[in-house]
């Protein structure tokens, strides 16, 4: 493969590029051609999934040293001439205003940090695991096969990003399927019609809040100085971001975990190991392929590479997060894994994900809980036979049967 690959050319017309997305033969795994692409070139110009060329980053110090550089913004110079990632109306292409974006983005992690600090989250620990244990008595009632999606990896955080943002429980079919839609790459209009209805959603919540404030994040939003618009897109953001990623960890992590049997009765002797196995979950677990984007707001070098103003860079974190250089025997799911360079699932530096110790308190208390409440949990059917989200940005699969 690698031989085959030295024969893509480079050309300003990016004829015979790499075109994502690459063929990967098993959900658990990420695509072979990051490999052999990461072993020559961690930093390659590759075709997208819209036929425009953008710089693929494979590596992890490469992907590091892109999180961290400032000159690489969500914003393009000239967004109408940018190169389009997908169809995805969230980060198909470039957003935000280049004179505003770097202002914009310190405010709201300004704003945000203390509600979703480490603490606070921390804090949150007894609740959530009384929500995991609830939830799990429920699902023992369940006939089986039951739905591991519908039975736990959905409704725990959408409980718990409900209860945090101030957002009614009862409207979670309205704004699930809201953000269903937003996620689907086979019809951008479609994705962009609810992207505005949850946005339109997100707009009355915080309406309320200004009239009636709790002690909850759209409150806080609420009284944010910052134009109507930018404050409910980000609070639409938080909503979809809060539930949708986490849920598809959870799948992820226990299908990790069932077909690596040694691995599950580790964790199962001592439950203890929920932390570790949650960072090795998140390194490994990859639902999606899409990447994160990033425009150069003037010339920059990652990885030796010199990518020039107004180009797109696509970071692969599920790629760096398998770089043989950083983890040794990448493929391999061990919890047992000595902590060294931390991985790249909720990014680096200034991008670090606002909402990491949410999803890493929610997780812990899923996989310190669950095996040990169900020894036999079992896949229904066979691996091979889970059907993928394939048009999903976000991935995952639209069921799991579960047994015990």
């Amino acid at each position: 493969m690698d031989d085959h690959l030295t024969d893509h050319t480079d050309g300003p017309d990016g004829r015979d590029l790499p075109e994502l997305p690459f063929v990967r033969d098993n959900p658990l795994q990420v695509p072979e051609m990051y490999r052999a692409l990461r072993a020559t070139r961690p930093v390659t110009r590759v075709r997208t999934r819209v036929g425009d060329v953008a710089w693929l980053v494979s590596g992890y110090e490469e992907a590091r040293q892109a999180f961290a550089d400032h000159r690489l913004g969500r914003s393009a110079p000239l967004p109408e001439r940018a190169a389009r990632i997908s169809d995805s109306a969230l980060i198909g292409g470039p957003s935000g205003d280049i004179t505003t974006e770097k202002a914009n983005h310190e405010r709201m992690r300004r704003m945000l940090t203390p509600a979703f600090s480490a603490r606070r989250m921390s804090a949150l620990g007894p609740h959530v695991q009384q929500l995991v244990d609830d939830l799990l008595d429920r699902m023992a009632e369940l006939p089986r096969p039951a739905d591991l999606r519908q039975a736990l990896s959905l409704p725990l955080p959408v409980l718990v990003i409900c209860e945090l943002l101030g957002v009614p429980y009862g409207d979670r079919g309205h704004f699930r399927g809201l953000a269903d839609a937003i996620t689907d790459l086979s019809d951008p209009e479609r994705a962009r019609a609810a992207m505005d209805g949850l946005t339109d959603y997100a707009r009355g919540i915080l309406a309320g809040k200004r009239a009636d404030p709790a002690d909850d994040v759209f409150s806080d939003l609420a009284t944010m100085e910052a134009p109507d618009e930018e404050i409910a897109r980000l609070a639409a953001g938080l909503l979809f971001a809060g539930h949708e990623t986490t849920a598809n960890q959870i799948d992820y992590g226990v299908l990790l975990l069932l077909t690596n049997p040694a691995q599950r009765d580790v964790l199962l002797a001592d439950p203890s190991l929920a932390g570790v196995a949650v960072e090795e979950i998140l390194r490994m677990a990859a639902p999606g392929d899409h990447g994160l984007p990033r425009y150069a707001h003037e010339d920059v070098s990652i990885g030796g590479v010199t990518i020039r103003r107004g180009e797109a860079v696509l970071i692969s974190t599920a790629a760096a997060n398998r770089d043989e250089r950083v983890f040794p025997e990448p493929e391999r799911f061990d919890i047992g894994r000595p902590l060294g360079d931390p991985h790249l699932g909720f990014g680096y530096a200034a991008r670090y994900c606002i909402g990491a110790s949410l999803a890493r308190v929610e997780l812990r208390s899923v996989f310190g809980t669950l095996f040990r409440r169900f020894p036999t949990l079992a896949l229904a059917v066979p691996a091979g036979e889970l059907v993928e989200r394939e048009a999903s940005l976000t991935g995952g699969f639209t069921r799991i049967p579960i047994t015990w």
